[in-house]
Order: C-alpha cells, then sequence, then structure tokens
C-alpha cells in the first residue's frame, strides 16, 4: 500500500479522541478524515475539535465512503461486533478497542469476517506498546530473569462506576470493564494460554446497590494457572479513591521485573510539619499516553508494509473467554477449566 492511510473514528468518548488526536499529528503515513457517532451533535463537535470537515451519525454511512481505508472503533462494546464485520466487508481495516466484543462467538464472527476480507483487525491492547512492558518482554526472552514462575497483574480505578456498569450481564464486571488488559498482560509475558482459574470478589465500595444489583462486584481477584505450569493473578477494583493504580510483577527463577508507578510525578514534597506529599496517577490517559500512539503506528504500518498485526483477533477473543470463565468461577466459587 502506497500512500496514506485515511482514517474514520466510529465513537468520540475519552478513548476514541484519544486516537483522534493522536492521528492528527502523531501518526506517520496516515490521516483522520472523519468522524461518526449517533449521539446528537457528538460526531460534529469532535469533528471541530480535530480539525476536519467530515462526520456521520450512521456507521453504514462510513462503509459506502470509498475515502476511508481503515476505521476505529471507540464505541460501546455491544456495537462492536456489526460495526467490524460491516467495515470488514467494505474492505476497510479494523482498530478495535477492547473489549473486543460481548462473547466469543461475536468475536469469532468479527475475526472470520477480517480473514475472509483480507483486512487487518487489531485489538486495542495498549500495554503491549508501552516501553516499559515491551523492555520486560525483551528481558523474559533474553532468560535475564531465568525461566518465569509467575505473573501478576493488577488494575485499579478511581473513579464510581456508571450505573450500566452494575449490571454484570451488560459489563462483564470489573473482569471486563477493567481487568481486560491485565488478563492480556498475563497471557503475553507468560507466552501461554490459562488453562484453569478460580475467582473470588465482592462489592466493597458501592453498598448502596446491593439490593438492586447483587451480583455486582467492585474487587476481584483471580488466580490462574497456564497451559506450560506458570502462575497468574489478575487482580481488579473499581473506585478505589486514591488515584489509577496499574502494576506487574513477573518473577522468575532468577529475578523479578516490577512494572508501573502509582506516582504521576517524580515530585516529593516534604514540609516543616515532617509530613511528607507526592501525588498519584490521575487517569489511564496520563500513564499510557505513549502507549496509545505507538498501537496507533504499529496498526498503520501493518496496513502499509502489510504485515501483521501486534494484538490479534485471537488475543482479543482469549480476553473475552477469559472474562466469561472468571465469572463463572466467581458466582459459582469453584475453579473453572479452560476448554480448547
Amino acid at each position: 500500500m502506497n500512500k496514506l492511510v485515511n482514517v474514520c473514528l466510529i465513537g468520540s468518548g475519552r478513548a476514541g479522541m484519544i486516537h483522534g488526536h493522536n492521528y492528527i499529528s502523531g501518526v506517520p503515513n496516515a490521516n483522520i478524515v472523519a468522524v461518526c457517532d449517533p449521539v446528537g451533535d457528538v460526531a460534529r463537535d469532535a469533528a471541530k475539535e480535530l480539525g476536519i470537515d467530515t462526520y456521520y451519525k450512521d456507521y453504514k454511512d462510513v462503509m459506502a465512503d470509498d475515502d476511508i481505508d481503515a476505521v476505529i472503533i471507540a464505541c460501546p462494546t455491544k456495537f462492536h461486533k456489526d460495526i467490524a464485520v460491516a467495515a470488514a466487508n467494505a474492505k476497510k481495516h479494523i482498530f478495535c478497542e477492547k473489549p473486543m466484543a460481548m462473547n466469543e462467538d461475536e468475536c469469532e464472527e468479527m475475526i472470520q469476517a477480517a480473514e475472509k476480507n483480507q483486512v487487518k483487525l487489531q485489538i486495542g491492547f495498549m500495554r503491549r506498546f508501552d516501553e516499559s512492558f515491551r523492555e520486560a518482554k525483551r528481558i523474559i526472552e533474553a532468560g535475564e530473569i531465568g525461566e518465569v514462575v509467575s505473573v501478576k497483574s493488577h488494575t485499579r480505578g478511581p473513579s464510581k462506576p456508571r450505573e450500566w456498569m452494575y449490571d454484570v450481564s451488560i459489563s462483564n464486571g470489573p473482569l471486563g470493564e477493567v481487568c481486560s488488559h491485565d488478563i492480556d498482560t498475563v497471557r503475553w509475558f507468560s507466552g501461554s494460554e490459562i488453562s484453569s482459574m478460580y475467582a473470588i470478589g465482592g462489592n466493597y465500595r458501592n453498598k448502596e446497590i446491593q439490593d438492586k444489583y447483587p451480583d455486582f462486584y467492585d474487587n476481584v481477584i483471580m488466580n490462574v494457572k497456564f497451559a506450560n505450569g506458570m502462575q497468574g493473578v489478575v487482580e481488579g477494583a473499581q473506585y478505589v479513591q486514591y488515584g489509577y493504580d496499574a502494576r506487574v510483577e513477573i518473577l522468575g527463577t532468577q529475578g523479578v521485573i516490577s512494572l508501573g508507578d502509582i506516582h504521576e510525578k517524580k515530585v516529593l514534597t516534604c514540609t516543616k510539619n515532617h509530613e511528607m506529599k507526592r501525588p498519584t496517577m490521575h487517569s489511564w490517559t496520563y500513564l499510557f499516553k505513549d502507549a496509545y500512539v505507538a498501537e496507533d503506528i504499529s496498526f498503520v504500518n501493518s496496513i502499509i508494509n502489510d504485515t501483521p498485526v501486534e494484538a490479534s483477533g485471537y488475543d482479543g477473543k482469549m480476553a473475552v473467554k477469559i472474562v466469561k470463565l472468571g465469572n463463572e468461577s466467581l458466582r459459582n466459587n469453584k475453579i473453572v477449566n479452560v476448554e480448547d
């Protein structure tokens, strides 16, 4: 492909606009040329913010626009499958934010549509593109900490869940909304698939809704075993309030790697009252800002060079599968084995 990749953003919420701004100046060989959002004047306002003229309210109009080569799907998860399949059938490459879809069947339909139409399908696991994560992967592959024994990954968000998140049948709970990245992280660093898991959880910070949403949990810990014998832990929490906290520990037979920092700035204030103060990380948008740019660049390069994407539809499907089985383990209080 010997031209600029023209991209349309579908869904202009926080994650979508991160990609939108990246494509204005941070992604070589690509342009953002249109925005699509069905809500009110959101598409028009987003297009104005991004300095472009074209916007749509119906994603089907995007598919009919021959000037668009690829789409960024950053709308609610329940719409991902239909939009991705339509894009594939229109011969447009697809970048889809996580979670990939509502269930494995939808994921598989997206994968098959992309393969049939020979278009790229990349999933938004931006942590794979974070400089520290990539360095950790290199260290593991170089054998610097010996054989990996266990991988622990946690994500804790500061904000109170929105109303729809309390309905686990829609949100898939924190395992889906918060821990999809952690699930992908432990798979990536272990180099193996999860073979069994046991999850426990509870509602500790949102007790006022427990009568209406008895299945909701705002804290979860999932212990996993990998097919290659390694161990793993995925932990997620919502409404922790103290800040955004995403960290990883990789323990080997001859060393350990720690990733992430709870602090946003390297400024430590000490006062005459013998008090110490250092601000915590306030948002994932700040922590993984550079990783978002890197994954967008990687997506465009895979299109131009016709190379495999670095976070595939299969990776997205496996995360969705583990979320489902993790919720089953939590609900039934039992170990769940992962079938092939």
